[in-house]
């Protein structure tokens, strides 16, 4: 990642003086490829991170898992999450293990306390110890272990670039960003499967896809339907009570699907229709150089993004009051400052 490559998206005041600036890139794109704006490189190379999770799930769904292993549309939104590992969220993984004949041992992302701040509680109140079905990826290697089955093929390092899951998915998400599968480079994830570095317009042009299957052949778009409909009626799932994807999708009424992914990166999906009768699904790809770890910067850009292209209206805003363009305070209420976007950052068509 190069400084040119990037431009500043958000800004921190405290009093009248800018305090902070958060650079990075954002690219839309259109269901069929069009690059319809950028700020910054839309060609700058990251990683997707979990933002691919949705991309990963296409292959169980497009090889019948979800009629074999009768899923649910929470279930199918658990497996494309980054929960909260919230008592909800483990009990659906373990609804699922419970059909698949799975046990928490069979599960490679390692283990973790909850993000949840209930079930965090209680694991530090009782000394428990991490586990793996509260790692906020488990209903994504409970997917994964689900398509080895469905495969027929050995589930033992299913985490392994080489294994048949692994290609599989690589070469899905591959497709769905116009790429070929050696164009994108690989690493290793948080939870220990592969990740993929693809260019930001190519993870737009996927979320589009997603949002509005034209161009794609019959399977996969209905399994991109589906997976865009199960996340967006079922948010809860997908992140946690007061995320930012789950508020936004719950604000969207089933227009806009939001994922977010580690180190500052955001996708957003647009359902076909949403701007205009017939318009085509648009997808919208953030990446905040700096990381983002609060995750405000993000959530700021997508926000008034939304606002300006008339996907949101105020009083949809004003319910996400925290997460979009506003006031920042202190600990005692007192507003000292304000985080919003670069005046240069407006939506043109």
């Amino acid at each position: 990642m190069r400084a040119q490559d990037l431009t500043p998206l958000v800004q921190v005041t405290r009093g009248d003086l800018v305090e902070s600036i958060h650079h990075g890139a954002a690219a839309v794109v259109d269901s069929e490829g069009e690059l319809l704006a950028h700020w910054g490189d839309p060609d700058l190379v990251t990683f997707l991170r979990s933002s691919a999770k949705p991309l990963q799930l296409l292959p169980l769904l497009e090889k019948g898992g979800a009629e074999r292993f009768e899923l649910a549309e929470e279930e199918i939104a658990l497996m494309c999450a980054s929960h909260v590992g919230s008592d909800r969220h483990v009990q659906g993984v373990l609804r699922l293990h419970a059909r698949l004949g799975l046990e928490a041992s069979h599960l490679l992302c390692g283990p973790a306390l909850p993000a949840d701040q209930e079930a965090r509680a209680r694991f530090v109140y009782q000394a428990l110890p991490p586990d793996p079905l509260r790692h906020n990826c488990s209903g994504k290697h409970t997917a994964m272990l689900a398509l080895a089955k469905l495969m027929g093929v050995d589930p033992a390092d299913y985490i392994d670039p080489a294994h048949p899951v692994q290609r599989e998915i690589r070469a899905a998400v591959a497709e769905m960003c116009g790429l070929e599968g050696d164009e994108i480079p690989g690493a290793v994830d948080g939870c220990s499967v592969p990740t993929f570095a693809v260019p930001l317009r190519a993870a737009a042009f996927a979320y589009a896809r997603l949002a509005d299957g034209r161009g794609l052949d019959g399977v996969r778009a209905a399994a991109c339907s589906r997976i865009f409909k199960a996340m967006t009626a079922c948010p809860q799932m997908v992140a946690g009570e007061g995320r930012f994807d789950t508020e936004l999708m719950r604000q969207a009424g089933g227009r806009i699907l939001s994922k977010g992914g580690a180190e500052g990166y955001l996708t957003l999906g647009i359902a076909r229709g949403a701007l205009a009768p017939d318009s085509p699904g648009l997808g919208i790809a953030i990446k905040i150089a700096d990381g983002d770890m609060r995750g405000r910067a993000r959530s700021v850009l997508a926000v008034k993004l939304l606002l300006e292209m008339g996907l949101l209206r105020d009083e949809q805003a004003g319910a996400l009051a925290g997460f979009g363009p506003g006031p920042l305070r202190n600990a005692r209420g007192v507003e000292v400052g304000a985080i919003e976007p670069m005046e240069n950052l407006r939506w043109e068509r």
